[in-house]
C-alpha cells in the first residue's frame, strides 16, 4: 500500500510558473515509476509526464513538451510547469506504478493515485 499526496496547486495568472509536489508514504522500500496526469472539467483524465526509473525514459505529452518538467526521486515526484495557459486548468494527479517505457504514459500501468491538487490558470 502506498499513499500519495499532491500539493502546490492554486490560482495563478497565465504565463507564470508553478511547481507541484507529490509525497509518497507507506511501502517506501519499493521503487516505482512516477507519473502525472490531469483532468479538466468535462474532459477525460490525460497523461502529462512520467519517469520510468531512468533519466533516459522520461515521457511528456506533446502539448507539454518544452513547458513542463518532471523530476522523480524515491517516493517523490515533482512537476514544474512554465508558461501556464488557461487550458492547463485541471486537477493534477500523481501516480505510482510499475510501467516501463512507453506504457508509463497509460493510466492502467499505475497502481496508486493521489487525490489531486487543483490548478487554475486565469487569463
Amino acid at each position: 500500500q502506498v499513499q500519495l499526496v499532491e500539493s502546490g496547486g492554486g490560482l495563478v495568472q497565465a504565463g507564470v510558473s508553478l511547481t507541484l509536489s507529490c509525497a509518497a508514504s507507506g511501502r517506501t522500500f519499493r521503487t516505482y515509476t512516477m507519473g502525472w496526469f490531469r483532468q479538466a472539467p468535462g474532459k477525460e483524465r490525460e497523461f502529462v509526464a512520467a519517469n520510468s526509473w531512468s533519466d533516459s525514459n522520461t515521457y511528456y505529452a506533446d502539448s507539454m513538451k518544452g513547458r513542463f518538467t518532471i523530476s522523480s526521486a524515491k517516493n517523490a515526484v515533482y512537476l514544474q510547469m512554465n508558461s501556464l495557459k488557461p487550458e492547463d486548468t485541471a486537477v493534477y494527479y500523481c501516480a505510482a506504478g510499475h510501467g516501463m517505457g512507453i506504457v508509463a504514459t497509460t493510466e492502467a500501468s499505475y497502481d496508486y493515485w493521489g487525490q489531486g491538487t487543483q490548478v487554475t490558470v486565469s487569463s
